[in-house]
């Protein structure tokens, strides 16, 4: 214990004999440790956001769309066998025990007048249950209901930006807007959802009746989607085979054929978004970690330099009867001092680079204690590895040549 308080104490002195070059010394580590925490933080927030959007679409949602139809042996790509319509939406409704909710999608977009502006949007047609499958709460007013689906009734639930950008400190209850030339009533808005899974804004929406929009706005027989949600979590697989296997006798899919649509479940979303996000924190941190390589080299030539300034030095504490042992231990425990000190101020600088990038920008950064710990062991790491030799280096050293060295 004595020896390593009396290392420690000799490392000390080494470092503040010369202050700034210590500091500059250490500057490769400081920032590769920064950077390596704020980087797998960058990445650990962006995969918590996309959750956070995943998760904003329905815990326990169900996508069923047209799947590829193949000529051939070509596929034409997914959407191209036939769509579905309102029939098979009704069907499914019916014969599905394990669906607590479904609701086809009918997209469509224009521009919508009302208020004291226009605006140009999305407007999805959809059934009530649309607004459990999706989590959908009102700020105001009310939802559609079934009976405003079977009679095509032209009302509208709007989103947030919607609200804003047309109704600017109104209530746009009752008011009147319209969608590409068709009078809509507005008896709805629907509560702020922020940015959706996709990067979108998730408020500039227009919910109304499917019939209406189908019939009305966008013309044909087809609905673009199903949603549908499972009974729970939990029996989230199940009620997917379920759907599947309904879906397969009323397209009359024979055994062995390949399905003519797919069903996607909201798990399998959130595990190809985390995947990616995982190999996106693995390539910043691979990036950022490339810096305390860079900072170990500046060591290892500092500390070179160290020796040749102190090669008297070294000389005569081998004359008096240190041994090699001892002056690689010195050496060694000053690398290692100099990469922990850069260490520390590092793991400091990435503190206040997290506040910053949570603060000033759209970026979400995330310490991670684990990550903290890896980049300071590393850095320590990195002052053995490259000051191993240097230190072999003054410990190989001849005391009478270094006594005699000016």
């Amino acid at each position: 214990m004595l020896q390593l308080t009396n290392l420690v104490r000799a490392a000390i002195r080494g470092i503040l004999k010369n202050r700034l070059r210590s500091l500059l010394t250490s500057l490769g580590i400081i920032i590769g440790v920064s950077a390596v925490i704020v980087m797998v933080g960058i990445g650990a927030g962006a995969s918590q956001q996309i959750q956070q959007r995943i998760a904003s679409l329905g815990t326990d949602l169900l996508m069923i769309r047209p799947g590829a139809l193949q000529r051939g042996g070509v596929s034409r790509g997914i959407g191209s066998a036939t769509p579905f319509t309102f029939v098979d939406v009704d069907e499914l409704k019916k014969r599905a025990l394990l669906v607590r909710a479904i609701s086809p999608l009918v997209r469509s977009a224009g521009q919508v007048v009302g208020g004291s502006g226009n605006w140009n949007t999305s407007i999805e047609g959809v059934y009530p249950a649309y607004q459990y499958i999706r989590d959908w709460q009102l700020a105001q007013g009310e939802f559609f209901t079934e009976r405003d689906v079977k009679s095509r009734k032209k009302v509208a639930v709007i989103g947030q930006t919607i609200a804003d950008e047309l109704f600017a400190g109104q209530d746009p209850i009752g008011e009147r807007i319209r969608i590409r030339n068709t009078p809509f009533t507005v008896i709805g808005v629907l509560k702020t959802k922020g940015t959706s899974a996709m990067g979108h804004d998730a408020d500039d929406i227009i919910l109304a009746p499917a019939t209406t929009v189908l019939y009305r706005l966008k013309g044909g027989i087809y609905v673009d989607m199903i949603y549908a949600s499972a009974l729970s979590s939990d029996r989230m697989y199940e009620s997917e085979q379920e759907l599947t296997l309904i879906l397969r006798d009323m397209r009359k899919i024979k055994e062995g054929d390949t399905d003519n649509f797919t069903v996607r479940n909201q798990a399998e979303i959130t595990e190809m978004a985390s995947s990616t996000s995982e190999v996106l924190t693995l390539l910043l941190g691979s990036i950022a970690a490339v810096s305390l390589l860079v900072g170990g080299i500046g060591i290892m030539n500092i500390m070179l330099v160290s020796v040749t300034e102190r090669t008297r030095e070294i000389g005569i504490r081998l004359s008096v009867g240190a041994r090699e042992r001892d002056i690689l231990l010195q050496f060694l425990t000053e690398s290692i001092m100099l990469s922990s000190i850069g260490g520390g101020f590092g793991i400091l600088l990435a503190f206040l680079l997290t506040v910053g990038v949570n603060r000033f920008s759209n970026l979400s950064a995330v310490i991670q204690p684990g990550i903290i710990i890896l980049a300071f062991s590393f850095a320590c790491l990195v002052g053995i590895f490259f000051g191993f030799y240097p230190a072999r280096k003054a410990a190989g050293l001849n005391p009478i040549d270094a006594l005699r060295y000016e």
